[in-house]
């Protein structure tokens, strides 16, 4: 496969391999592996959120509103 890229999205992606010490094509391959594995998780989380909408997993406006204020109000643990 090849594929070709605007100059100035050449320089970009020449510049930045230089940056991190590797070369323009490891770089593009390892961009589209994340960008190939997150579509994958992205979609197999819609798919179980459809999912749980279909079994009637969901909350109301108030559950979620009450969660998010639960979560907001908490202090965090000490470190």
């Amino acid at each position: 496969m090849e594929v070709l890229l605007p100059p100035d999205l050449q320089a970009k992606l020449t510049r930045i391999a230089r940056e991190r010490g590797t070369d323009a094509q490891a770089l593009a391959r390892e961009a589209i592996e994340r960008l190939v594995d997150y579509d994958d998780w992205f979609l197999r989380e819609v798919e179980k959120g459809l999912s749980q909408i279909e079994r009637g997993e969901t909350l109301s406006h108030e559950a979620v509103g009450a969660r998010l204020e639960k979560r907001l109000t908490e202090k965090p643990a000490p470190r």
